[in-house]
Formats: C-alpha cells, structure tokens, sequence
C-alpha cells in the first residue's frame, strides 16, 4: 500500500475513534457551547461601552468652556 493511503486510513481511524468518544458523552460539547456564548456576550458588552463611551464624549465635546452667555 502506497504511504498516501496508509496516512490517509491512519488519519480516518484517528477520526473515527475520536468520534466515537464524543458520541459516547453527551456532555462533550457543552464546553464549546459556554466558550461561544460567552464570547458572542463579551462582544456585545463591548459594543454597548463603545456606544456609552461614544455618547459621553460627545456630550463632553458640547460642554461649552468660553464663559460667555
């Protein structure tokens, strides 16, 4: 058998037994599930301080400092 397929049977063997492991545990994917939403909620806290921060600034920004009427 050329090396090319041996590699190849070796590679979907590796497949094949890894997911049989994640068959047999239901809770395998669980940990993938809270890392994406604790990122998709990271970056909406992200953006709602962006947004707050934009906001103040431009109020600061209109803050008149000349002391005239």
């Amino acid at each position: 058998m050329p090396p090319e397929l041996i590699i190849i049977r070796q590679l979907f063997h590796t497949l094949a037994v890894r997911w049989q492991e994640l068959r047999s545990d239901p809770e395998a994917g669980y940990t993938t599930e809270t890392v994406v939403v604790t990122a998709l909620l990271v970056a909406l806290a992200l953006t709602a301080v962006g947004i707050i921060v934009a906001k103040v600034i431009s109020s600061a920004n209109n803050i008149s400092t000349t002391g005239g009427n």
